[in-house]
C-alpha cells in the first residue's frame, strides 16, 4: 500500500469527473485558492465528463450520453462564479427547432423555440382546439416551474412542510399540480389529441420515468424545453472538457484512469481516499459524483455504507440502449433533435415496468452534425437512445450476440417503417446497453438517472449533499435536485456551499463567503 503524505485537512478530493463533480470542483476552487487547500479531482475514466461521453467512429467523437443542453443560465452563473464567459469557453448554438417529432400515421410536428411558432404548427397539425389546449398546458408548465423553482431546485434540503406551507399561500398551484393524477392522466385530460398528449409525456423519460407513474407536476419539464435549447459546437462532451480545462487554470489537479477502490472514514470523519492500485490519498473532505447507491451497497468500501441506504430498497430509473455512431441517411428530413413514436406507449411502458425492452420502441434521435449553421458532412454522426428497463441480477453482465442482434432489429426495423435507413448499420461497438453503463457507472443498476421518479414523493427522498460522515458530500444525477445536465450542476452548487460552509466554520483562517442561490427561471 503507498500511502501519499500531506495534511489531510489541507485537501479536497472528488470522486468522480462528471458534470457535477466538475461544477463543484470549479466552484470551490477560488477558496481553495485563498485557503491553501488542494483540489485532487479523481476519475477512472480517461477524460472528464461522466456520462457526458463519446465513442470513436469514422467521422470522429460521437456523443453517447446527454445531447440536450436547457436552463442555460445554470452554466451562466457557473462561468461567472470563475470569472468567466460560458460564450468564451463553448460556442452554444440556439436550435430554432427544440424538437422534430414524428408518428407511425405519417404526421409529423415541429416544435418551436418561438412560442407562436409552435402554437401555429400544433394548429396545423391538429386544429385550433389543440392549438388552445398547448397554450393552456404552456401556461401550467411555466407556472410550474416558477413556483417550485426556489423551494425544490434550489433548497439545498427541500422540506416538505416547507413546500406544503408554499402551495396553501398559493392555492391556484393546487389544480395546476394535479396531485391525484400521473402526468399521462394530467395530459389526457389536457389534450384532446392522443399524440399530444405521447409527446408530453415523454418528458417523464427525461428524468428515468414512465409517465404513467409520474407525478403530474413534471410538466414542469416541458418549460424548461421551451425555454430554450442549445446544442454544443463539437458535441456535449467539449461543454465537460471546457470546464475541467478552466478549473486546471485555477489550480484544480486532475488525475484521470484513477479507479477509487474506498473511501475510508474514522471515527465518523472521512479522512482518506484508497486507489484501485493501492494508494492511498489522505483528505479532510471528499466529494462523491458518483450514484449515491454505490456507497451504501459497499462498492466504495466498509467505512461508507451507512450513507444514502435508502438506495438499496428505492425503485431504480429507467437505463437506455443507445447507438452512436456514422453513417450516411436516408430518408425524412432531419433536426438536431427528433423523435420517432411508438403506435401504443402504453404498451411500452408496460414491458419497461415487466423489466423488458419494448418490442416497439419510441426512439430519440441526435444528427449531431444538424442545427450547426454549418454544411453537413459526406458522412454524420447519429445518437439513438431507446428507453429500457435497468439491469437486474439475472441480467447477463456481456452483450451477448442475441441481444445485440434483438436491438439492432428493432430499433432499425424501426425506423425504416418511417422511411429512415443508413447506408450502414453499427457494430456491436456502437451500443451501449444498461449492461454497459452498469459497468461504466459501478453499482448503479444501468439507471441513469439514480432512483425512479415515480411517485409525489420521489422529490424529498434523493439523497442531499450532506451525509452523516463528517467531510463526505454527494454530488450529481443521483442526488437531490435530480436528473439531468442541469439539476446535476445544481447539486454541484448545494455540495460546494455546504462544503465552503462546513471548511469555513471550522477555519482559523478568514472566514469565506458562501454564494447564495440563483434562480434558473
Amino acid at each position: 500500500m503507498r500511502v501519499q503524505h500531506a495534511l489531510s485537512n489541507d485537501r479536497i478530493v472528488i470522486v468522480g469527473a462528471g458534470i457535477a463533480g466538475l461544477a463543484a470542483a470549479l466552484r470551490l476552487s477560488a477558496f481553495a485558492r485563498d485557503s491553501g487547500r488542494e483540489i485532487l479531482v479523481l476519475e477512472r475514466h480517461s477524460a472528464p465528463g461522466g456520462k457526458m461521453r463519446t465513442v470513436p467512429s469514422d467521422a470522429g467523437p460521437v456523443d453517447a450520453g446527454p445531447t440536450v443542453l436547457t436552463m442555460r443560465p445554470v452554466f451562466e452563473a457557473l462561468f461567472a462564479e470563475a470569472g468567466a464567459r460560458l460564450e468564451d469557453h463553448v460556442t452554444l448554438i440556439a436550435q430554432d427547432i427544440l424538437a422534430r417529432h414524428w408518428w407511425p400515421d405519417g404526421s409529423s410536428l415541429d416544435l418551436h423555440a418561438d412560442p407562436a411558432g409552435s402554437a401555429a404548427a400544433i394548429r396545423a397539425f391538429a386544429g385550433a382546439r389543440a392549438e388552445r389546449e398547448f397554450i393552456a398546458f404552456s401556461k401550467r408548465a411555466a407556472q410550474l416551474f416558477k413556483a417550485f423553482d426556489a423551494p425544490m431546485m434550489q433548497a439545498a434540503e427541500p422540506s416538505l412542510s416547507a413546500v406544503t406551507a408554499h402551495v396553501m399561500r398559493n392555492p391556484a398551484l393546487i389544480p395546476a399540480m394535479a396531485p391525484q393524477s400521473s402526468l399521462a392522466d394530467m395530459l389526457a385530460r389536457q389534450f384532446s389529441d392522443p399524440r399530444l398528449a405521447q409527446l408530453f409525456g415523454r418528458y417523464a423519460t427525461y428524468v428515468g420515468g414512465s409517465p404513467y407513474r409520474s407525478p403530474a407536476i413534471l410538466a414542469l419539464i416541458w418549460q424548461a424545453e421551451a425555454a430554450g435549447v442549445w446544442c454544443v459546437k463539437g458535441g456535449m462532451h467539449r461543454l465537460a472538457r471546457a470546464i475541467a480545462d478552466l478549473a486546471t487554470t485555477r489550480g484544480v489537479q486532475f488525475r484521470f484512469d484513477a479507479p477509487v477502490a474506498r473511501i475510508d472514514a474514522r471515527n465518523g470523519q472521512v479522512c482518506a481516499v484508497q486507489l484501485a492500485d493501492g494508494e492511498v490519498i489522505p483528505a479532510g473532505t471528499v466529494l462523491f459524483n458518483g450514484d449515491p447507491r454505490a456507497l451504501a451497497t459497499g462498492a466504495l468500501g466498509a467505512d461508507v455504507t451507512s450513507v444514502a441506504t435508502a438506495t438499496l430498497s428505492a425503485a431504480r430509473s429507467l437505463s437506455a440502449q443507445v447507438w452512436s455512431f456514422a453513417a450516411k441517411p436516408s430518408g425524412p428530413d432531419l433536426a438536431h433533435h427528433n423523435v420517432f413514436f411508438c403506435a401504443d406507449p402504453r404498451a411500452e411502458f408496460a414491458a419497461l415496468e415487466q423489466g423488458q425492452p419494448p418490442q416497439d420502441p419510441t426512439l430519440y434521435i441526435c444528427a449531431e452534425d444538424r442545427g450547426q449553421h454549418s454544411s453537413l458532412p459526406p458522412v454524420e454522426r447519429f445518437e439513438i437512445i431507446a428507453n429500457a428497463p435497468p439491469t437486474s441480477g439475472t441480467n447477463p453482465t456481456q452483450l451477448t450476440y442475441e441481444d445485440f442482434a434483438a436491438c439492432q432489429t428493432h430499433t432499425f426495423q424501426s425506423l425504416a417503417r418511417f422511411g429512415l435507413t443508413f447506408d450502414q448499420l453499427p457494430g456491436p461497438e456502437a451500443l451501449t446497453t444498461p449492461q454497459g453503463f452498469d459497468h461504466l457507472f459501478p453499482a448503479s443498476t444501468g439507471s441513469l438517472y439514480g432512483q425512479s421518479p415515480h411517485g409525489m414523493m420521489a422529490a424529498f427522498q434523493r439523497p442531499t449533499a450532506r451525509t452523516q460522515i463528517r467531510g463526505l458530500y454527494l454530488a450529481g444525477g443521483g442526488t437531490h435536485p435530480g436528473a439531468g445536465v442541469p439539476m446535476a450542476t445544481i447539486s454541484a452548487q448545494h455540495a460546494a456551499a455546504a462544503i465552503l460552509s462546513d471548511l469555513s466554520s471550522t477555519s482559523t483562517s478568514r472566514p469565506m463567503a458562501t454564494h447564495g442561490g440563483m434562480s434558473t427561471g
